[in-house]
């Protein structure tokens, strides 16, 4: 059994670890030699690459961010796959219900790392990228719902911070109607407020009516992945 723990411990290490991988940050010093976290919203994820960088680096942080959670949460299904991963489980343990929580707790390092990277003392983005890569990997249904009230809300307010706060907040609801597991419920219900959270800033903007739109030319913006 010690050592069934220590691989579970293992796994939810490597999904912090892939989640922290600083995509945005990497593509800054490669590509114009900047920090990317002294531009715009001073956040590393996707929006804040797109508008300082440009549409390819910013696509390509969205692709690769969105690969990290899903990885994570696919990492932990493979192992649960893996019959000698398996063996080391004591036999009273209901492996299917372990599964759940442990992808749900994969997927939230994923997203911890993602936002508090180790290797940009500990800051980041705000984790909508990679938090969907998690729920494509948890129910591809839900997370393609997800990604639906996000592409709504941008076309209709042109608002990316709106659009990623509204998603968030609609996935427990989206998992409860597509009839998932507790455990993923609670999963969204977790990530959804830390989003939520994370977009804090973003929320007192909204509300005093300066969160600038999509293509709108500003000194500072705000970074919803």
């Amino acid at each position: 059994m010690a050592i069934w723990l220590l691989c579970n411990g293992v796994l939810l290490s490597i999904a912090y670890f892939l989640g922290s991988f600083p995509t945005g940050y990497l593509l800054g010093k490669i590509l114009q030699g900047i920090d990317i976290r002294e531009h715009g919203s001073k956040s590393t994820g996707a929006t804040n690459v797109l508008r300082t960088l440009g549409k390819g680096p910013g696509l390509a942080t969205l692709v690769v961010d969105i690969l990290k959670g899903a990885g994570s949460a696919a990492l932990v299904r493979w192992a649960y796959t893996n019959t000698t991963f398996l063996s080391q489980a004591p036999e009273t343990t209901d492996t299917a219900l372990w599964l759940s929580f442990l992808v749900i707790l994969a997927g939230l390092m994923a997203i911890l790392g993602h936002s508090k990277s180790i290797w940009l003392n500990f800051t980041g983005g705000k984790s909508v990228a990679t938090g969907l890569g998690v729920l494509l990997v948890m129910s591809w249904t839900v997370g393609l719902a997800a990604m639906g009230i996000f592409a709504l809300v941008l076309s209709l307010s042109r608002i990316v911070s709106l659009s990623s706060i509204s998603a968030a907040i609609s996935l427990p609801i989206l998992m409860f109607v597509a009839q998932q597991p507790l455990a993923y419920i609670l999963f969204s219900i977790t990530a959804g407020v830390y989003v939520v959270w994370r977009h804090w800033a973003n929320i007192q903007r909204l509300l005093a009516g300066t969160e600038p739109r999509l293509g709108q030319k500003k000194a500072v913006s705000t970074d919803a992945t």
